[in-house]
């Protein structure tokens, strides 16, 4: 028997809310259950909130913001450094956490935590991220400076595949910048949002700044209406981020909605076979697929594809699908019984199609785990662009191949699908890399890189429609998004000339 991941610090009581310092029941009356994945069982109930909920989170972070707003940048520096000690002391619980939930092998959870902290450690530079321009004497007599300020009460409304990870794209950096943040976590998988309210309370952050609202769309309604909401961060599907960002939009928000995704990666005949298989199976079916960044599509130029296709499926098949809680798997359960149904769903539909359906992962099932919400790698050959096999974001262990001639049909192609989140190419010539990575029309380019999620310090987002808004998540960007922008321009009266004047001011 393989050894097994340290249990998560997890109870049998409800999933509550988490405002003004403390756990808070819901108000409304209403619960879901909270599933682990792996073994089809109830775990826990989740009480879901009510817009009576969202009011008493705004009202504890508008009665916090003001002190925290006005706290010198490297005071708020130091409790998120201490923070980011507790999470370290804490992070294969927390992995544990998620893999309990969410159903990743634990080994994938532990990365999940680990790409979270590193934002944390961004946002512990906080203040020489607020730094201000300043320019002596742009008129005789007058300086200027900006300098940036936080917005107040702001949002976020997180995904189930990365229940720790997205959360800290947002908050540290909201709350680093000087505002009161409260996270909708997914009704999936919501143990971990609790973990990282009572880490930050640990930690001395003051009560009101980081909150916890549980909730369906009701919670999210009430947020995107709410009007001392200031701002809202989104990642999910694309049909959601836009609603998201249009409602957000029209009550005055700030919103970061980042959406869906169908990601390619380009294999060029020179590319070393034996690598690029890694690649696609590591990235098509990591985590079951249920990535945003996941590469759902592999492109196949010339005669690659009469080579790689057949280590892909003698790989496909081979993979040690499990409980996620062994060392040893790759692959554990689908999230929910529903999204495991949807998945082979969209299998059946593939091969109605016409697609070539070389693995078939339908309907496969784990010793000792009958009732789990698994599925198996699943692998299409001769997948047409017109196909809704290749068009649209299955979010599950499916990979889909498609043959091309030509490098130029190849970077046609994935310019030419309406989403632009990341995309890979494998290749050993230096300038087919260069004229991909300046030519592919998506947000995020791996070169010989299968997932190409950016590191903390440099921001996370797709083109086209994986992203509604005009910023990207964490790194500078984020920091602009959580903070706006103040010109002030001074002079002292010994400068000052006699008299009105009714002309623009320029400089002189």
């Amino acid at each position: 028997m393989s050894q097994t991941a340290p249990a998560a610090f997890t109870d049998s009581a409800d999933i509550t809310h988490f405002i003004a310092g403390e756990r808070r029941a819901a108000t409304s009356g209403r619960s879901q259950a909270v599933f682990n994945p792996a073994t089809g069982q109830v775990a826990r109930q989740l009480q879901l909130g009510s817009a009576a909920d969202v009011d008493s989170a705004v009202a504890a972070a508008q009665a916090a913001f003001p002190a925290w707003a006005d706290a010198p940048p490297l005071r708020r520096a130091r409790v998120m450094f201490k923070f980011l000690e507790l999470l370290n002391q804490h992070r294969d619980r927390l992995a544990a956490m998620i893999t309990a939930e969410h159903g990743k092998v634990f080994t994938d959870a532990q990365g999940e935590v680990s790409r979270g902290i590193d934002v944390v450690e961004f946002a512990c530079g906080v203040p020489q991220l607020l730094k201000g321009d300043f320019t002596e004497q742009v008129s005789t007599g007058i300086d200027n400076w900006t300098l940036r300020q936080p917005l107040g009460v702001v949002a976020g409304i997180t995904p189930f595949n990365f229940p720790f990870m997205v959360p800290m794209w947002m908050a540290p950096i909201a709350i680093a910048t000087g505002n009161a943040f409260i996270l909708k976590p997914s009704e999936r998988d919501p143990s971990p949002s609790l973990a990282i309210a009572e880490l930050f309370q640990q930690a001395g952050l003051p009560d009101g700044i980081f909150q916890v609202v549980q909730g369906d769309k009701q919670v999210v309604d009430a947020l995107l209406h709410h009007p001392d909401v200031r701002a809202l961060s989104f990642v999910g599907s694309t049909p959601i981020a836009q609603y998201i960002y249009e409602t957000g939009a029209r009550h005055g928000k700030r919103v970061q909605a980042l959406g869906g995704a169908k990601n390619h990666m380009v294999v060029m005949p020179d590319a070393d076979i034996e690598q690029a298989v890694d690649a696609l199976i590591g990235a098509a079916y990591g985590s079951a697929g249920e990535r945003c960044m996941a590469i759902s599509v592999a492109v196949l130029v010339g005669d690659v594809a009469d080579r790689i296709v057949p280590r892909l499926a003698e790989r496909a098949k081979a993979l040690k699908i499990k409980n996620g809680m062994a060392l040893d798997a790759e692959m554990g359960p689908i999230v929910t019984r529903e999204a495991r149904d949807r998945i082979e769903g969209a299998i059946a539909h593939g091969v109605e199609e016409g697609a070539t359906l070389v693995v078939d992962g339908r309907g496969h099932r784990v010793e000792g785990l009958p009732d789990g919400f698994f599925t198996g790698g699943t692998l299409f050959d001769h997948v047409q662009p017109s196909m809704r096999l290749y068009k649209e974001e299955i979010f599950g262990p499916v990979l889909a191949c498609v043959r091309v001639k030509d490098f130029g049909e190849a970077l046609d192609l994935v310019n030419g699908h309406e989403f632009g989140n990341g995309v890979a190419c494998f290749t050993s010539d230096g300038n087919v890399a260069r004229e991909f990575a300046r030519r592919v029309q998506v947000g995020m380019v791996g070169i010989n890189v299968p997932i190409p999620v950016p590191m903390a310090w440099h921001g996370f987002g797709g083109w086209k429609k994986s992203l509604f808004g005009d910023m990207h998540a964490y790194g500078e960007e984020g920091v602009r998004f959580y903070t706006k922008q103040k010109s002030v321009m001074q002079r002292w009266p010994a400068s000052i000339g006699k008299g009105a004047e009714f002309v623009m001011p320029t400089s002189r």
